[in-house]
């Protein structure tokens, strides 16, 4: 059991709940930042789901990335910090700046109080949208922790913010870190248990196939559970092969998303069959995005084989991850659990 004290950002996240919950199962002491005191007990309950109590062991630090007050406090006594807490895009960000200064100045906000309070390391979650963005269909797949999103090409407001925040973070730490280790994680598209109903956009995936969508935008995407990426964050963490190196967290082969659907039908019953395998036509699914805002996110992914690898963390940090098929009927029993998606 390990009772040093870790600082997770952006405690009402998806990731940071399912990190927080292998942080305290380890033994750690867990301090989490909110931007407002209300969401504490919401934050508890979802943890609780999760089958942890924290009492006294989680602690909360009011703190918003878009200003200094309380990240002194936030960091103060911790040996490692999660950092998460972004924009992501179930946010109503007007203009692509509202995307990415906020993403670019939080991680610096939060990389400068890690350094100036002695934090050992830092984990950066960071995404595939600052992987594999943009590219040429001619650039070589699978994606690798080597290479990153193109800005030059279509890439969405969301994954230009995190491409440029992560690699303000890698400059921060070559120019005034001081010691500081960072390591960072890249998930692809994570589904896995929800504790609740705040969580993140990929699980919208799962739910829409499940009784929203009449059928499925050609997507070719790979998926990991997010049980796993809370494990890669810790391997991340503390392991010494870790330190200055970024993960991509991918399970397995990609699937199209009518693949997906196949997976529900023959694993979720009467509620799976809901689940269509039609695939849309590309200039349908465009031509919907006009008048469904949801949908254009979707557009510069269509067609695109978005292939990812995770064996660089298999081999230096030995992750071992759940297959994709595990993950999604995982998504799909909590949905349903929860009530979110009708039996």
């Amino acid at each position: 059991m390990n009772d040093a004290l870790v600082l997770v950002t952006g405690g009402t996240g998806f990731i940071a709940q399912h990190c927080m919950l292998a942080l305290l199962n380890g033994g750690y002491r867990v301090r989490t930042t909110i931007r407002t005191a209300s969401r504490e007990m919401e934050v508890r309950r979802y943890l609780k789901a999760g089958g942890v109590e924290a009492g006294d062991r989680l602690s909360f630090v009011i703190a918003d990335l878009g200003a200094d007050e309380g990240w002194a406090e936030a960091v103060a006594g911790c040996t490692y910090v999660m950092h998460g807490a972004s924009p992501t895009p179930s946010g109503s960000y007007a203009s692509e700046e509202d995307w990415i200064r906020p993403a670019v100045d939080g991680n610096l906000r939060v990389l400068r109080a890690a350094r100036d309070a002695g934090v050992k390391r830092v984990v950066l979650t960071s995404a595939f949208g600052a992987i594999g963005a943009g590219h040429a269909a001619s650039h070589r797949r699978p994606f690798d922790e080597t290479d990153w999103s193109d800005l030059t090409g279509n890439v969405a407001p969301y994954q230009k913010s995190k491409t440029l925040s992560e690699k303000a973070a890698w400059d921060f730490i070559a120019r005034e870190g001081k010691g500081l280790e960072l390591s960072a994680v890249n998930p692809v598209a994570v589904l896995g248990p929800v504790l609740g109903p705040d969580y993140s956009h990929s699980i919208k995936i799962v739910e829409n196939l499940l009784g929203n969508w009449t059928g499925c935008p050609k997507i070719y995407s790979c998926f990991v559970d997010v049980r796993d990426v809370a494990d890669l964050h810790l391997r991340a963490m503390t392991h010494p092969a870790a330190h200055g190196e970024r993960f991509f967290a991918t399970s397995g082969e990609g699937m199209w998303l009518a693949d997906v659907a196949k997976v529900l039908r023959r694993r979720m019953g009467a509620v799976g069959k809901r689940a269509t395998t039609r695939v849309l036509p590309n200039w349908f699914v465009r031509l919907a995005s006009r008048r469904n805002p949801r949908l254009k996110g979707l557009v510069p992914m269509l067609g695109v084989d978005m292939s990812a690898t995770g064996k660089k963390a298999m081999r230096l940090l030995g992750w071992s991850p759940r297959s994709p098929e595990e993950a999604i009927v995982a998504t799909a029993e909590s949905l349903v659990g929860l009530g979110i998606v009708k039996r």
